[in-house]
């Protein structure tokens, strides 16, 4: 038996609350960049300021994955939010590879990666602490 198997206890529902976590997380990116597509159309919103939204608005993500995925763990919340921010970095890397026909690694997507294991970390320990 492995570390992590030891660590985690893989229950149905467990893993049910970290897919809806990365969902809901997603649904919230979306919202997020549509609003600032909105913005920077219609506004004076510079494109300039894309990046830095869309770090806020990843970190803030994952931070709900995290919380979400944690809320049905019986321990070890922070373990669980780094898997769903490992999750969100993992289909949004896909996303990319859609998207952009190809990957190439740089300091960005490395940054967006350990800003979203973290964030979901933080927001596993912070949501193993309120369960209902």
């Amino acid at each position: 038996m492995s570390k992590i198997t030891g660590l985690i206890k893989f229950k149905k529902e467990q893993v049910m609350a970290l897919a809806l976590g990365v969902i809901v997380a997603y649904a919230i990116t979306a919202i997020s960049l549509i609003g600032t597509a909105i913005g920077i159309t219609y506004t004076g919103l510079q494109e300039t300021a894309l990046p830095l939204i869309v770090a806020i608005t990843c970190f803030v993500s994952v931070l709900v994955a995290g919380f979400d995925a944690s809320r049905k763990a019986e321990n070890n919340g922070w373990l669980w939010g780094m898997i769903a921010g490992a999750a969100y970095a993992v289909v949004l890397i896909c996303i990319i590879i859609w998207v952009s026909g190809g990957f190439v690694p740089d300091l960005r997507k490395l940054m967006l990666v350990v800003l979203a294991v973290l964030g979901g970390g933080v927001g596993g320990a912070v949501g193993i602490n309120f369960k209902k």
